[in-house]
């Protein structure tokens, strides 16, 4: 059988009979992944960086960078509706089956990882109620998390529709906190505190000054790469959508929401107290945000806003996992067990391995503390590269002229494909060179599952390109395994 066969359009498009992903779903998917727990201590992280100034030029690059990776996103579900699976099927259908797996992989190693903090989160922040939880790595937390884990997982297998479907309710659920604290603080609000230091050059945090704006702006922004995962939800369940449209709509709505919902919260902060007290509250610093303004209660309230929107993100990622597995494994860059489905249309096979792995790493935990939060910053690195791969697939398009036959949009498209894609490698880069060489190593070990895959149908393993990628990645992990036998590297410290 030969790839065109396996690669094609029907085989693209085939969809589960249980397909159906309305567009409040699809927004949900979105908005539930990207709002984890990143929200909740934004202002005492922002606080640290920038001064209100400099932070508003950040957030205006942010915004605009992430505004036009969203933009590919839904570009790219309108003009290629028969590619499936996101991340995964527009870097395999611009560069080929290997690079389109290495983006699937590190998708799905990086959705897993977080899952993971998740969790420790999680019951870290059950510990403000039950100290014998605190710090999310005792072995009562473990034990908890474990449990929580496989609620969730046999959830998923009752199929992805059920699990989208509690997704929607977590989903409204958890911004109810959130829009209780933007009302709060906007009364609360005062125009001495947020105007007091506009630049930062009077404020020092831990005895420390900001900096000159430039060095502000970078500090903020590197906080930002990681409270936008998810934007790419939805793109992800292209297949399961009842009609595709709905991709590209939800990508803007989920993105556009939680946009402003950070920009309030993190304003608004800056008119409730001085920016030095705010970098010194604990996480979740809109917690204590909340009991300076209204009690005790406040900080409560908040602990549990931020328990259900952890519920809400693992529950989104969870599905999110076996979904970047199924897709693949339809055609041939994934092992075939991973796209079997249950009689609910759920990939058991895909959960199964998804949550082994976070199971064996919450244990792990229990002897190294410290490790989650590696592994926070690793998946961070992993999951970038599937966002650059879709930006260079539209600059490819446009540049091409595929699909824009009478020109309407190229121009446009070709620009903001640009932009996201210089964005995505200042991502890369922002991650850090250790955890890039890490990643490489990860994907190098993933390699087995793309010979696996294309063993099982009787395929050449690698093209002739695909050999030279493959190469580079071989040197890259031999350097990184160098540099980690002679201890300049270790990423898990």
């Amino acid at each position: 059988m030969s790839d065109t066969e396996i690669a094609s359009p029907a085989t693209r498009g085939h969809r589960s009979p249980r397909a159906g992903l309305g567009l409040a779903a699809l927004t949900a998917i979105v908005v539930g992944s990207m709002i984890g727990s990143g929200i909740f201590a934004l202002p005492s992280q922002m606080a640290g960086s920038a001064a209100p100034g400099p932070l508003l030029i950040g957030w205006l690059v942010t915004g605009v960078g992430m505004l036009m990776l969203a933009f590919v996103f839904q570009t790219l579900a309108t003009r290629k509706p028969d590619v499936d699976g996101g991340v995964y099927g527009y870097a395999r259908e611009g560069f080929g089956n290997y690079v389109g797996f290495t983006s699937a992989f590190g998708y799905w190693a990086s959705a897993w990882m977080g899952n993971v903090a998740y969790l420790v989160l999680l019951f870290a922040t059950l510990g403000y109620f039950f100290p014998a939880l605190e710090g999310g790595t005792t072995v009562p937390a473990v034990i908890g998390a474990s449990i929580v884990l496989w609620i969730v997982h046999f959830l998923t297998l009752r199929g992805v529709e059920t699990a989208a479907f509690v997704n929607v309710i977590v989903t409204v659920a958890k911004i109810v906190p959130i829009l209780t604290f933007v009302g709060v603080a906007a009364v609360g609000f005062k125009a001495g505190l947020f105007t007091a230091d506009f630049w930062g050059a009077r404020t020092a945090i831990d005895g420390e000054p900001l900096g000159d704006t430039l060095n502000q702006v970078k500090n903020m922004m590197l906080v930002t790469v990681w409270v936008f995962i998810g934007i790419e939800g939805a793109a992800v369940y292209s297949q399961r959508a009842a009609k595709r449209r709905d991709v590209g709509r939800a990508t803007l709505l989920g993105f556009g929401a939680v946009l402003a919902l950070l920009l309030l919260v993190n304003f608004l902060s800056y008119g409730l107290m001085a920016q030095a007290e705010i970098a010194g509250l604990p996480d979740p610093s809109m917690a204590g945000l909340m009991e300076q303004q209204v009690g005790a209660w406040g900080a409560g309230f908040i602990s549990i806003g931020l328990i259900i929107s952890l519920l809400g993100a693992l529950l989104a990622w969870v599905m999110l996992c076996a979904e970047i597995l199924r897709v693949p494994a339809q055609q041939s860059v994934m092992p075939e067990l991973f796209g079997r489905e249950n009689a609910h249309g759920a990939p058991a096979a895909a959960l199964w391995l998804t949550n082994g792995c976070v199971q064996v790493v919450l244990v792990l935990t229990l002897f190294n503390d410290s490790t989650y939060l590696s592994l926070v910053l690793l998946a961070t690195s992993l999951i970038l590269l599937p966002y650059l791969w879709s930006a260079a697939y539209q600059v490819l398009l446009a540049a091409r002229g595929e699909t824009y036959q009478d020109g309407h949009g190229r121009t446009r498209d070709l620009v903001m494909g640009a932009v996201a894609l210089v964005y995505a490698v200042w991502l890369v880069f922002a991650g850090g060179w250790e955890y890039l060489l890490t990643a490489a190593v990860a994907y190098l070990v993933g390699t087995v599952l793309f010979a696996w895959a294309r063993r099982e149908k009787k395929l050449a393993v690698f093209t002739a390109g695909e050999w030279v990628v493959f190469a580079a990645i071989l040197a890259v992990s031999v350097l990184a395994v160098v540099l980690m036998v002679s201890g300049s590297l270790n990423p898990l410290e």
